[in-house]
């Protein structure tokens, strides 16, 4: 990977571990994905720091849950505000970290890293327990909601502080305390989130983060026999190992995986509207509309600008890493092997970088057609900016075409026709069905995947339960 010449410094991450930063023996290259460049050094900890943080979260989790929800709560606010206070900061970081634009990180990514510090603190005060009465018996049966213990939380790289704040916020809100583990190439707004907890009133402790690979650090955390929770978010096969290493402890485990997430268009549906959503979306469409959506789709896709994230007109940054640059290329290629059209995007149109970008991650928006269902290119998540259209003729077929992969996240049905959205809402095999939208979502609804698109479900009093006994 290209590397600037001469000295130069980085910025180097500690482990924030019982309250303190505590210094890795050990680092790891991160690269800014707009430029190529190692521009972070990021501690590959192992057993002996995820140990020692374990130690910490279970000395402190004793205190930690005798407080009340309230008590808590007062705490998850405050850290909220102390991240709307440092909005700016952790935008900027975020962006540079991940290769996201600075409008996403901005209108996405840290508001709601705030929100669901707000939305646990409350919601977490509005849970009752249940108790039904046996009169003839004289007796009354009732149920309480105690913390887990320590709570493995592993987050991945696409949603850095979004996602790592939706499983720290209800399992400290809950009782618990935690060991997280970012992901590897994305830890900065971690690390800076962590600057934060003091402030905040969290106590030593009860949120450690130990920052590494998932070979090293991710492995010591879910074979830790003092964790009896994992909440992971990132690929099916890592999940197929963490649910080998977490068997011997029969862990609780909510696992939050892939997808291949059909939008489903209907020649009903408001074809303006459907195309302005459906560009950030996988998707099939209906024959009779199939050359005038596909005509338009692409129009649309090429004025989808790829650059600079910190470039406010540009509406996809940089991807993660040049590894996984190349792997979404691949299945551009095979695609085109497999005798595909190429409507535009990867080796169809140039795209035009600033100097300074050149040896960045990026790849412009990409849609393909003429696949069959077969491909590896419509059966595996690709995880980049390329879209498959492709047309259907009825109902049945649509939902035997959405259902025809092994994984089952979520989807999109785009029609004017009530009933047929209901019925394909209830037939397709997908944790969450949008209808005529795309990405709105209430933190109280229950979040995760049918198949290999995982185990369990978080959010709201899903989220309560799952951190509770």
């Amino acid at each position: 990977m290209p590397k600037s010449s001469g000295p130069r410094s980085y910025l180097v991450l500690q482990n924030y571990i019982g309250g303190k930063f505590v210094s890795c023996g050990n680092h790891i290259d991160s690269y800014d994905p707009s430029t190529g460049e190692v521009y972070c050094k990021v501690p590959d900890s192992g057993k002996e720091e995820v140990d020692a943080a374990v130690a910490a979260a279970k000395e402190a989790f004793p205190d930690w849950s005798a407080r009340s929800p309230q008590q808590r709560g007062e705490i998850l606010n405050k850290l909220a505000d102390l991240i709307e206070a440092n909005m700016e900061d952790l935008i900027q970081a975020e962006s540079k970290d991940q290769g996201k634009t600075v409008t996403f990180a901005r209108t996405v990514d840290i508001p709601r890293s705030a929100y669901n510090f707000r939305f646990f603190a409350s919601s977490v005060l509005h849970h009752t327990t249940d108790c039904s009465q046996m009169d003839h018996m004289g007796c009354l049966n009732y149920t309480v909601r105690c913390p887990v213990g320590v709570a493995g939380l592993i987050s991945p790289w696409n949603l850095p502080l979004y996602l790592l704040t939706w499983k720290i916020a209800p399992a400290i809100a809950t009782g618990n305390t935690v060991v997280a583990k970012p992901s590897e190439m994305t830890s900065v707004t971690a690390w800076m989130m962590c600057k934060l907890l003091e402030e905040a009133g969290v106590p030593p402790g009860v949120v450690n983060v130990v920052f590494g690979t998932g070979q090293r650090a991710g492995d010591a955390l879910v074979g830790h026999p003092d964790v009896p929770l994992i909440s992971f978010t990132g690929s099916t096969a890592t999940a197929q190992r963490i649910t080998e290493r977490s068997a011997p402890y029969c862990k609780k485990l909510s696992l939050e995986l892939g997808g291949k997430n059909p939008a489903i268009i209907f020649a009903d549906a408001d074809l303006e509207q459907c195309i302005e959503t459906t560009i950030r979306s996988s998707f099939s469409n209906q024959r009779s509309i199939y050359t005038e959506f596909l005509e338009k789709f692409v129009a649309a896709a090429r004025k989808w600008k790829t650059g600079a994230p910190s470039d406010p007109s540009n509406n996809n940054g940089a991807l993660i890493s040049k590894e996984h640059l190349e792997k979404v290329r691949s299945f551009v290629a095979l695609a085109k092997s497999e005798g595909a059209i190429i409507h535009c995007g990867e080796g169809v149109d140039h795209l035009d970088l600033p100097e300074a970008n050149k040896s960045g991650y990026f790849m412009p928006p990409t849609v393909i057609s003429g696949i069959p269902d077969s491909s590896r290119v419509m059966q595996e998540e690709i995880f980049g900016p390329v879209t498959c259209v492709c047309p259907f003729d009825t109902e049945d077929e649509a939902v035997a075409r959405g259902n025809g992969v092994r994984y089952g996240l979520s989807a999109t049905v785009w029609s004017r026709d009530v009933g047929r959205v209901h019925r394909l809402a209830q037939k397709l095999q997908a944790g969450l069905v949008w209808t005529n939208c795309w990405l709105v979502r209430d933190l109280n609804l229950p979040f995760g995947g049918m198949k290999h698109s995982g185990v369990g479900r978080e959010g709201g009093k899903d989220s309560y339960h799952f951190f509770t006994e």
